[in-house]
């Protein structure tokens, strides 16, 4: 199969060109645009090719019923305070916006209602991403796909039924899949790394891993197995308060992921069986005898 090649502001994303790491900061910033900034830090220092942030229409995504439930935060009694209190506003995406452009970092989102892709158009971020939870909107898929950028689509809890339609939906032109798996954090047996393989197959677009795990062997192995993207959830701290701060790596563990990825390409080599340079004086010193 010739596989499509899918290019993100000045970066080629496909088989054959190094892996696209991307930090996904999600709700981590706990509504602080310092600590957001902290991570963004952590991103450019470890060698990462981009952040990732989320952004809701609070009162469009979550119904009333369940802005109304009683959930207990730093921002208030009620789960509507707490979704409100991790948006960012136009002030704040204008900071990291700022920011990242100064540090020499892309950015860009999950959005999850067609007012949050609106939105984001004002910075003029090179890419979208479709959450998992949103494959099966079909307005929202045509809404982003309208904007003429690259999306990647995360394809966690979903069949192949529905990747299948959402594929259709968006068209393979411009699309990277992720495989991911929607458990935070992923046990090993339902990670399915393999499913990368299935992708592989199916589409002629590149196949990347959103991951959830803990420790980074499975998103490594992803890389391994031909992943063109591999996207985690970073933190300053994975005991700070927050739903994904588990499922996510602090800076030591991005730097030990972003290394091994990088590393991949030359362990796993052409294939080709040959004898190394290195080896001949080690021929000369061990092999009774040199056929």
């Amino acid at each position: 199969m010739v596989r499509k090649c899918v290019k993100i502001a000045d970066r080629i994303i496909g088989d054959g060109y190094p892996c696209f790491i991307i930090a996904e900061i999600g709700i981590n910033h706990n509504g602080s645009v310092t600590l957001a900034k902290k991570m963004i830090d952590i991103a450019v220092t470890t060698g990462c090719d981009a952040v990732k942030f989320q952004k809701r229409t609070v009162d469009i995504v979550y119904t009333k019923e369940e802005l109304a439930k009683e959930r207990k935060s730093v921002f208030g009694n009620t789960n509507g305070d707490l979704k409100r209190g991790l948006e960012f506003g136009e002030e704040e995406y204008r900071e990291i916006d700022e920011y990242c452009k100064k540090k020499g970092i892309m950015w860009f989102a999950s959005c999850w209602d067609e007012n949050s892709v609106d939105f984001m158009e004002k910075f003029d971020i090179p890419c979208y991403k479709i959450a998992s939870a949103s494959l099966t909107d079909d307005n929202l898929l045509k809404h982003t796909r309208s904007k003429g950028k690259p999306i990647m689509l995360s394809t966690g809890m979903s069949t192949m039924e529905q990747i299948r339609h959402a594929v259709a939906v968006l068209g393979e032109d411009n699309l990277i899949i992720l495989h991911c798996t929607s458990t935070y954090p992923s046990n090993s047996e339902e990670t399915n790394l393999r499913v990368i393989e299935t992708f592989r197959k199916e589409f002629s677009c590149p196949i990347g891993y959103s991951g959830h795990e803990r420790g980074v062997t499975p998103s490594v192995l992803a890389a391994a197995l031909g992943a063109a993207v591999v996207e985690r959830h970073i933190t300053t701290d994975r005991t700070n308060w927050g739903s994904d701060q588990a499922a996510s790596l602090e800076m030591a563990g991005l730097y030990h992921l972003v290394r091994d990825i990088r590393q991949t390409p030359d362990l796993l080599g052409d294939g080709v069986k040959v004898v190394y340079p290195r080896e001949i004086p080690i021929i000369e010193k061990l092999r009774r005898v040199k056929g």
